[in-house]
């Protein structure tokens, strides 16, 4: 019996009907990317100038053609964003896979995504573009970094609190989008994602209405890092280490977001009751047994910190 590297499902054949239905109700099949891992990051260099993604992680745009049953490498018109193997710091698609689907129990609104195996047999991570609609249509998306006046060499040069502000000033319900954010928050220092800058987040109009995008760029980065790490990648009451329930739920959560106690209640024991599930959800992914290992151990200490 076979996992689903999609929805880690059971499954005899290499994907599950129910994966392969998720990209499309006509998909009966999926093959392997017509690429290796090195292949991918070769593709990924040589074409960093004709797409609007960028980041430390190599990124490739894709459609899926349902004729060839594969996802195929695209310059434009792109509606899935593939992420292989990185040369440096191992599982790193499978790291995020995880995490995001950790984000969904969360309750954070997360876009399609799960892993396809390249001829090489290694797994590349893949995700739905949100802001893309129909065959050529763009979702108007700004990140926080566009919204703040950075750029992506000063997306780290802001604080937690000025994260408030944005929503408070181009959310269109600025309270419930504040209660999302700071959902977000706790669930990045649960899963040790210190990496969350400022062109992490964004916001998104839809229907006249603007909120927080879907959530992306979810990555247990404490297990790939080694040495001296900070817990926060944007500072929070001057601090970015040795963040504690004091910080993150009275600080934070009721003296600056101003949320109601039971709106922060709610948060924190939605995470409490879904730890069982992170720890299945773990077991199931496709992380080494080593990583799996390091991956419950750190959020058993984060929960700990915040007393769940």
């Amino acid at each position: 019996m076979n996992t689903c590297p999609i929805t880690y499902l059971p499954c005899e054949a290499t994907y599950s009907e129910k994966g392969l239905k998720q990209i499309s109700p006509k998909l009966t099949n999926l093959n392997p990317l017509d690429y290796t891992a090195e292949d991918l990051r070769y593709e990924a260099s040589v074409r960093a100038s004709k797409i609007s993604i960028q980041g430390v992680q190599p990124k490739l745009s894709a459609v899926i053609s349902l004729k060839e049953e594969k996802f195929n490498i695209v310059d434009i018109h792109g509606k899935y964003i593939l992420k292989p193997q990185h040369h440096i710091f191992k599982q790193v698609p499978e790291n995020e896979d995880l995490s995001m689907k950790l984000a969904a129990l969360s309750g954070i609104e997360v876009p399609l995504h799960g892993l396809v195996y390249s001829k090489d047999g290694s797994l590349t991570y893949f995700i739905k573009r949100f802001d893309r609609l129909g065959r050529n249509k763009k979702v108007a998306v700004e990140d926080f970094a566009q919204l703040a006046g950075l750029s992506r060499e000063t997306k780290y040069n802001y604080t937690i609190e000025k994260l408030i502000g944005l929503v408070d000033t181009y959310c269109t319900f600025p309270v419930i989008e504040k209660a999302k954010l700071y959902n977000r928050i706790i669930f990045n220092f649960l899963i040790g994602n210190e990496d969350m800058h400022l062109k992490n987040y964004s916001i998104i109009i839809k229907e006249s209405k603007a909120e927080l995008s879907p959530g992306y760029d979810f990555l247990n980065t404490t297990i790939l890092l080694k040495g001296d790490i900070e817990e926060t990648a944007l500072k929070l009451k001057g601090k970015n280490k040795n963040m504690n329930r004091e910080l993150l739920v009275d600080y934070l959560g009721a003296e600056r977001m101003n949320l109601a106690s039971k709106i922060i209640d709610n948060i924190l024991s939605n995470f409490s009751f879904r730890k069982t599930d992170y720890e299945k959800m773990i077991g199931a992914s496709f992380l080494s047994d080593k990583n799996k290992e390091k991956y419950k151990l750190l959020i058993d200490r984060r929960f700990s910190v915040l007393y769940l």
